[in-house]
């Protein structure tokens, strides 16, 4: 399979295309004309030396380039895949069949100008240090304005901003030991963030223009995959600021099978970094062609996948046994699992989190554990009074050991507006850093309060918060609002009323509310329904084009949950893009967990198919769903039934006598009249009493709340493992633990009480690096003649 690579600015050299001019002169014709001056002359005789300005460089280069490749067509056949490097690009999108010459000479030319016009900026390139090393420099120097511009190689990466913090970051440079740097010839803070407003004004031009489809598959530079069949002139605009994903695009030619890439321009620029993709162990072998993957592994396994290690795998049966086999864990791989600067940012040891659970379901002791062993829980603080919750902060704060590594679940309450804020509260008293915002639909005051109490701007006016927000949504529209800036009335408000200082305002105008975006699939408790397999990519799509839309100086970041209950199903997670995952269920059923042994006896027993939906308690009248244990009890029937009789029904007086009946002897164990005195009692003393004056005006609200007492019940009920209660237990749980359960049959993992919520951690994350190296190597051909295939 070959390659036809397009080098860009930076190749151009005077004396360029001469042996070309004089046997293209229809196309040297055109370029005069749409250019206003000869292209010939510009390219032999580079008068003035604009030949290395900006603005007649691209166009320059995209000439000789388009005469080299119409020539190297009229002498044989052409490529299977193109891919170019920057302005190299378009060359490849006209070899592809997107436009003819001419449309895409005037483009380049446009693109030219905007980028010429950029002034103040600098390049710099890095040689030596990986892009993480060159970020965490970045950090240490202070360049936050400064961004990764063309990620080359592994080892060679171009940085770009402001001209005098590029030379802090040379200084930096140049005193890292095995680090090297090259100034580049530019004005312009090419590929990033502060190229934006070319980048918006291009896109308007680029809206003018018809595109085709690619006829040939190109590797974007925006994305390091093949351009869709609709999105040339999203991509060409986006990739004005965006870094250069060349290496990744390197690497996804050798997964598509290339064995022979050919250069085109002036001079020898992309063919060593060809060569070194080449080199590299985690290549897989390209004696024969491969099948296409349909995404990578967000990082590369630190783990050579050789024809060898593919013959190894004879079997789904072995290869399942291999990844659910919990003796040994730690794989190393699994640390490089998703990205490394959330792992940085968050101080855990993999792209993993355990998130919260109702009413203390996830306990101190749970995440207490996960920290002791450098990863993070968030207590479950919904359902929980004050005094409750201030008591687990407590107890976190003076446990040894966490470093900090616990979190607390905020959860959005659209019936106590006022519990929102007093949380939020008592989490800034007690200075917790970390938050798992869940069943926000939209960006609260409380939210934007916590995120940002404490931000503040660095000496080089970079904005840093020090506070971490994962925001849990499950649909797209939501999670922009937590992709965004606070908006600007908001962020005034909060400083009138002394929420928010001027600087804490001023810090976050240049921040996401939230970093960190998890998207929910269909899980336990509230649920949408939402497919991962849809929800991931499309939310990953948008935090990158809000990343730079806002320019932010750190991309923000997606996680998955939902269905994550085996290492097959974490390593989907990554490959369709995530950047780390979240647990629930299967974490329910570990020792530290906060709910009986009886509940835990029944999960341990649960298969896949063993939950159903059920209304929710809390939002009942709405028709809200959540997803519960079916097998062993009848809390998801019952709690059904009711739902209907309220959609039904005007009011109790409605309901017929074996109606009631079941309801006082099979539901709500008391007399009707009792249970309704109970629930005023339990209303009045949480300071809504305003509830039950509604009722009383409303039969139809009385219904609501006398029915919504028995999903407090059977919550408690099954927490406290009460046994004459347990046909009513409700437990919140995904297919997720039925998967587990699958997963460790046989294992030293089957009791629950073996089920240490790191364990799980560990099971899950080094199985899901097996299993992808396991797959990888079965992409490559098991000896000659074979035929790649996927067992």
């Amino acid at each position: 399979m070959k390659a036809w690579l397009f080098a860009g600015q930076g190749a151009q050299r005077a004396g360029m295309g001469e042996a070309l001019f004089d046997r293209f002169p229809e196309y040297v014709a055109a370029a005069d004309r749409i250019l206003g001056e000869s292209v010939r002359a510009l390219c032999l005789d580079d008068p003035d030396g604009r030949l290395n300005r900006t603005r007649w460089t691209q166009p320059a280069l995209y000439v000789v380039n388009a005469l080299a490749c119409a020539e190297a067509l009229a002498e044989g056949p052409g490529p299977d895949v193109l891919a170019g490097h920057s302005l190299g690009e378009y060359n490849a999108l006209l070899a592809a069949g997107c436009f003819d010459f001419e449309t895409g000479l005037r483009i380049v030319r446009r693109r030219g100008e905007l980028m010429g016009e950029a002034d103040g900026g600098a390049m710099l390139a890095v040689v030596g240090l990986a892009p993480d090393a060159v970020r965490a420099l970045l950090d240490r120097c202070g360049a936050a304005d400064v961004d990764l511009a063309n990620l080359n190689t592994a080892t060679q990466v171009v940085v770009s901003g402001p001209a005098e913090s590029v030379r802090a970051v040379r200084a930096a440079v140049r005193a890292t030991q095995g680090a090297r740097c090259v100034p580049l010839a530019t004005s312009g803070a090419f590929h990033s963030r502060h190229m934006r407003p070319a980048q918006e004004r291009f896109a308007a031009f680029l809206d003018t223009v018809e595109f085709r489809p690619p006829g040939i598959p190109v590797i974007a530079n925006v994305t390091g995959r093949p351009y869709p069949a609709d999105g040339v002139a999203d991509l060409l605009a986006r990739q004005i600021a965006a870094p250069v994903r060349w290496h990744e695009t390197l690497r996804e030619l050798v997964r598509l099978g290339v064995t022979e890439a050919r250069e085109f321009g002036p001079r020898p620029m992309l063919r060593p970094m060809w060569d070194s993709v080449l080199a590299e162990p985690e290549t897989v072998p390209r004696s024969q062609p491969q099948r296409p993957l349909p995404e990578s592994v967000p990082e590369p396994l630190p783990v050579p996948v050789t024809v060898a290690a593919a013959g190894a795998v004879v079997g789904a049966a072995r290869r399942d046994a291999a990844a659910c086999d919990p003796e040994p864990v730690g794989d190393p791989a699994a640390a490089r699992l998703g990205s490394a600067e959330f792992r940085q940012d968050h101080g855990v040891r993999y792209a993993y989190l355990a998130g919260s659970m109702f009413r203390g379901v996830s306990s101190v002791e749970l995440v207490a554990r996960l920290g002791r062993a450098g990863l993070r829980g968030y207590f479950g603080a919904g359902g929980l009074d004050l005094a409750t919750v201030e008591k687990a902060l407590t107890e976190l704060a003076r446990t040894p050991g966490l470093d900090g590594r616990y979190g607390v679940n905020l959860l959005h309450d659209l019936t106590r507006p006022g519990a929102e804020d007093a949380l939020t509260d008592l989490l800034l008293r007690h200075d917790v850093r970390h938050v798992e915002a869940a069943a926000f639909t939209s960006v609260t005051p409380a939210i934007v309060r916590f995120r940002f109490t404490g931000a503040h701007r660095t000496a080089d006016g970079a904005a840093v918060a020090v506070r971490t927000l994962v925001a849990k949504c499950s649909r797209p529209e939501v999670a922009a609002h937590f992709m965004a800036p606070p908006a600007e009335e908001l962020l005034r408000r909060l400083v009138s009323e002394g929420a928010l200082t001027p600087q804490e305002a001023d810090a976050a105008r240049g921040l996401p509310v939230a970093q960190d975006i998890c998207v929910e699939g269909d899980s336990a408790g509230h649920t949408d329904g939402g497919v991962s397999l849809a929800l991931v990519p499309t939310t990953a799509a948008l935090a990158e084009r809000l990343t730079a839309r806002h320019g932010y100086a750190r991309r923000l970041r997606v996680g998955a949950c939902g269905g994550l209950g085996t290492p097959e199903a974490v390593a989907a997670a990554f490959v369709l893009g995530a950047d780390f995952v979240v647990t629930g269920s299967v974490n329910q059923c570990s020792p530290q967990a906060g709910t009986s042994d009886a509940v835990k006896d029944l999960l341990a027993a649960l298969d896949v198919q063993d939950t159903a939906y059920a209304p929710a308690g809390d939002l009942f009248e709405l028709g809200s769903r959540v997803q519960v244990v079916r097998k062993g009890t009848l809390f998801a029937a019952r709690a059904n039934k009711l739902y209907q009789l309220y959609r039904g029904h005007g009011g109790l007086d409605d309901l017929d006598e074996a109606t009631r009946t079941w309801l006082e002897r099979d539901c709500l164990r008391a007399p009707l009249d009792q249970v309704w005195k109970q629930t005023c009692a339990h209303y009045r003393d949480t300071g809504r009493a305003h509830e039950i004056e509604r009722a009383e005006r409303d039969p139809r609200h009385r219904m609501a709340l006398l029915f919504k007492s028995y999903f407090a019940r059977t919550n408690r009920a099954a927490q406290d493992g009460d046994p004459t209660e347990r046909a009513n237990y409700q437990v919140h749980c995904g297919p997720a633990a039925g998967a587990f359960n699958r997963c460790v049959r046989g294992t030293a993992l089957e009791p629950w009480p073996e089920r240490h919520v790191e364990r799980i951690a560990d099971l899950l994350m080094s199985g899901a690096a097996r299993v992808l190296r396991e797959r990888l190597a079965a992409y490559a051909p098991t000896g000659p003649g074979d035929v790649p295939h996927h067992p």
